[in-house]
């Protein structure tokens, strides 16, 4: 079982998370034995550390330092939002122009792992600038209408909320496709059964960085899975996504099949 590696030197590392994998064990998920961290410290005989993370649905580019002190050094970039994060979403409706919303969430807590944390706590400033980049409708009946529109939607947080992508998605009123919790079921369900998206389709797709020890600029892209490359050939998005598309694949990762599962 390998992990797609998309840069190493000395002093960190990126890889390319398959969507449905941890990043690190939990206890609220004690028997999952795929999980990043140890997957990629097994790779390459070296400890990692974790320096953000990706929910389990989404894939794409994860960093990890390879000591401590740079984890941290990379910890404080992410902290100060000096790092450019850059995601790609298919999601419901047409979503067109570009635009920055600016829009406040109220933190969204864990039954279990939060039931200590103060659930009156004013929302917190969340801003995301987001760009529709190709639209399609589809002969597909999800409710009332014969057809159904998507979007592929290009996303940069400015902030780093909890699902902040998807709640703003949803509260612009075009959930992300294979969203559970914040998104459309039927739509969901439709995606999965017609066009092989049974997956939360959101794509960390680039990290902008300077590097924690040379300072030299870092610019990290994360190649798309089939699942991914399934859907823009389905909806003639071929070609919207120039970088991160691909027609070969590495070798299976031993990722699930991708149900969204979080």
């Amino acid at each position: 079982m390998t992990i797609e590696i998309l840069y190493q030197d000395e002093w960190l590392i990126a890889v390319n998370k398959p969507s449905g994998w941890l990043v690190h064990r939990s206890w609220l998920d004690r028997d999952e034995k795929v999980v990043v961290m140890q997957t990629v410290r097994d790779q390459i005989g070296q400890h990692v550390f974790t320096v953000h993370r990706l929910d389990r649905p989404t894939s794409g580019v994860l960093l990890m330092g390879l000591s401590s002190d740079v984890g941290r050094l990379l910890s404080q970039q992410f902290e100060q939002h000096q790092i450019q994060k850059r995601y790609h979403a298919v999601v419901r409706g047409w979503l067109e122009g570009d635009a920055v919303l600016d829009y406040p969430l109220v933190e969204e807590l864990d039954k279990i792992a939060d039931k200590f944390s103060r659930a009156d706590k004013d929302p917190q400033p969340a801003v995301t600038h987001y760009k529709g980049l190709a639209t399609t409708e589809m002969p597909v009946a999800t409710g009332r209408y014969p057809t159904t529109r998507y979007s592929l939607v290009e996303l940069e947080p400015q902030t780093g909320r909890k699902h902040q992508l998807r709640r703003h998605m949803s509260h612009l009123r075009h959930p992300m496709i294979g969203d559970s919790k914040h998104g459309d079921l039927r739509q969901n369900r439709a995606a999965a059964e017609h066009f092989g998206c049974n997956r939360l389709m959101l794509h960390a797709s680039r990290l902008t960085l300077t590097h924690p020890v040379t300072g030299e600029p870092l610019v990290i892209n994360a190649g798309l899975d089939r699942i991914w490359m399934d859907a823009l050939s389905h909806f003639g998005w071929i070609g919207h996504l120039p970088e991160i598309e691909r027609v070969e694949f590495p070798e299976a990762s031993g990722q699930d099949d991708g149900t969204q599962v979080d």
